[in-house]
């Protein structure tokens, strides 16, 4: 099962579109420096402000570009039911390995619409799903209860889930609820070592676009149980994560990348404005503490 630094991709525009170019040389690079897989068109990848034909191309490209080396996980998630089913149809027969699907935002589904939502796709959709709880995004919180439930009852489809509550007791609670070996991977990058520590088996993360050797190195000390190592490469990057969203995210990401990167520009797209001056100088001083310029 999945496991590792896993990068939720940004996705690079020039001009306004898809910068087909960038995004592959990001993908190379990401798997050149140790990354375990591959998510494209989550949050950080601006999944909200692409058309479909865009999110499906993002997706195709990548898959392609990864070649087989390592696993994608495709964003797929939706508020609308239909769209969801929609791009796990495309990303399974664009040769994914599972669709990231978050709660549907907005429409403040209660436990009950979340076990449909989550059950209809599962029913009809061949791709193995990877939940994704992020509350302080959606609003809506997939309940420990509500993910027991689900995964008990599609264990073949339902295979891990990403968690950006920061309630790190639900690490131990997926755990007493389910199989240990369930897939539990963290979506706080500053909660990722004590996140591990509970049961975890790696992050998708933000900082892991910019800092993907680090981040691989530092799984690579926790799954060691090399904590002194572990901690010493969070000290590095602890910084880091916290500059990753000093402005709306994922614009902050998106400068450092175009730092680090002569080929990656920094735009983004509304609502999204380009980062801040604070917020470039919190990324700038971060990158400089972690060595990376």
């Amino acid at each position: 099962m999945f496991s590792g630094s896993i990068p939720a991709l940004a996705t690079p525009f020039r001009g306004g579109s898809f910068d087909e170019s960038a995004f592959r040389q990001l993908v190379e690079w990401q798997i050149e420096n140790g990354s375990a897989a591959l998510v494209p068109c989550g949050t950080t990848g601006e999944a909200s402000t692409l058309s479909n034909a865009e999110h499906h191309r993002v997706i195709e490209v990548c898959i392609e570009q990864a070649a087989g080396r390592v696993p994608v996980i495709a964003g797929c998630g939706s508020n609308d039911t239909m769209n969801a089913v929609l791009h796990m149809t495309f990303a399974k027969k664009a040769g994914a390995s599972a669709g990231l699907c978050v709660a549907p935002y907005y429409n403040r589904p209660s436990q009950e619409g979340l076990l449909a939502h989550f059950s209809y796709l599962a029913e009809n959709c061949e791709l193995p799903i990877v939940l994704y709880n992020v509350p302080s995004r959606t609003v809506t919180d997939i309940e420990d209860d509500t993910v027991v439930a689900l995964v008990k009852k599609y264990p073949e489809q339902i295979i891990a889930i990403k968690d950006a509550s920061g309630d790190l007791s639900r690490v131990a609670d997926h755990r007493m609820g389910l199989s240990h070996d369930f897939c539990q991977l963290s979506g706080n990058d500053e909660l990722w070592l004590p996140h591990a520590a509970a049961g975890g088996k790696g992050a998708i993360s933000v900082t892991a676009n910019v800092a993907p050797a680090l981040c691989s190195e530092f799984h690579a000390a926790i799954a060691a149980n090399d904590l002194a190592k572990a901690r010493e490469l969070n000290d590095r990057l602890f910084p880091l994560h916290y500059a990753m969203f000093s402005d709306a995210s994922p614009a902050p990401v998106k400068y450092a990348l175009s730092q680090v990167h002569d080929w990656f520009e920094p735009d983004v797209r509304l609502p999204i404005t380009s980062a801040s001056a604070s917020s470039r100088k919190a990324v700038d001083a971060a990158l400089d503490h972690a060595g990376l310029i």
